[in-house]
């Protein structure tokens, strides 16, 4: 079967980055090392490509009112000109995908989806569509390029002629510069300030020309998956079909404050009203290694040699200089300072509980409130 492309694939290649298969999409894991391409982000900027993620428009009357049907956030309370992070659920209060939602207009929004969920969004969303609503996947010639890292405003600013550093987080502006079908959001999955630029693919293969030229003198570099995936666990994010999926709800995820549950509806409330009247049966934790090896998905969590949970995420922090991870345990077990044990290869590793984010970083946004994603 042959790998899905990018319209920036042939500039990965010249730069001769290793390449990866990443849910039938052939994309860069890293171009020079995952560790100076991480720092990169920390200290100056780094650009990733991530046009592997769907891009579906929302629009015509009542398409904000079918949204915040859909979406487990009070989306009505998002202006034109912001966006907000919120999750579709099935019936069971599952999580179908973590999303960010781009109001354009009065009456039109961009969504943003895990590549792996596009197809299965898009027709979740037609379904359930109000009236005269159009749900239409714009992702063919078009491009996803995040500058995320403390330059990445004044290099986007020199290229776009655009004043982004004065968005505040989760706002999203037109590019005229770039015609009428380009915008620039202060989002992000690094936990580090930055921006996704939302645009045509060959603007995007401008942008991503310009962007390594000037930065050759900001510290800006090129990024891959790896970096991307090391990032947003130092600042604590998710990455759905990682750490949650169907079979976990935001509760279950330690994300229920992105649950709207007063709203008068929406898909999945009934399963998460009987949730919070039950009680939960795991949570997702952030725990660190003060010194042992990387925890990998699916590795052992145990207190007193009785398996208490599983890791989901894992990998080392360069910042921390310490490993890290995430996973779901026993809600009593969840406290911050909570002594667990993490069984490698037949050896145990004790591991503390902490408050997530471990990196609290520059963007000045709650722990999870970032694109999720894959």
């Amino acid at each position: 079967m042959t790998a899905n492309k990018t319209a920036l694939h042939g500039f990965h290649r010249a730069l001769n980055a290793k390449m990866t298969d990443f849910h039938g999409w052939e994309m860069p894991l890293y171009y020079t090392s995952i560790l100076e391409e991480h720092q990169a982000v920390r200290t100056g900027a780094g650009m990733f490509d991530i046009s592997h993620m769907g891009q579906v428009r929302v629009s015509g009357p009542g398409a904000l009112e079918t949204l915040n049907e859909l979406a487990v956030s009070d989306v009505s309370n998002v202006g034109a000109g912001r966006a907000c992070y919120t999750m579709f659920l099935n019936e069971q209060g599952g999580i179908l995908d973590d999303v960010i939602i781009y109001r354009l207009d009065r009456q039109d929004c961009l969504v943003i989806v895990n590549c792996a969920r596009r197809a299965g969004d898009v027709e979740w969303m037609q379904t359930h569509r109000r009236g005269a609503v159009e749900v239409r996947d714009i992702s063919a010639g078009r491009s996803i390029v995040a500058v995320q890292g403390p330059r990445s405003g004044s290099l986007l600013e020199e290229i776009l002629g655009v004043r982004v550093s004065g968005l505040g987080r989760f706002d999203v502006v037109a590019v005229p510069a770039l015609g009428t079908q380009a915008w620039a959001a202060r989002t992000g999955y690094t936990g580090s300030d930055g921006f996704e630029l939302f645009l045509p693919d060959l603007d995007a293969q401008r942008v991503w020309t310009q962007a390594l030229e000037r930065g050759r003198s900001q510290d800006v570099v090129p990024a891959g998956l790896g970096a991307r995936d090391t990032l947003r666990l130092e600042a604590g994010l998710r990455l759905y079909g990682t750490d949650m999926d169907t079979t976990t709800t935001p509760y279950d995820a330690d994300l229920g404050w992105t649950v709207a549950i007063n709203k008068p509806s929406f898909i999945g409330k009934e399963a998460l009203l009987r949730q919070s009247a039950q009680g939960l049966s795991r949570r997702l934790v952030g725990f660190e290694l003060a010194d042992g090896p990387v925890p990998r998905h699916g590795f052992a969590l145990l207190v007193d040699g009785r398996q208490v949970g599983r890791v989901t995420s894992g990998t080392f922090s360069p910042v921390l200089n310490k490993s890290i991870g995430m996973g779901y345990v026993e809600p009593s077990l969840a406290r911050p300072s909570t002594t667990l044990q993490l069984i490698v290869r037949g050896k145990t590793y004790p591991v503390a509980v902490v408050k997530l984010p471990f990196w609290k970083g520059t963007s000045g946004a709650p722990a999870a409130v970032a694109q999720g994603k894959g």
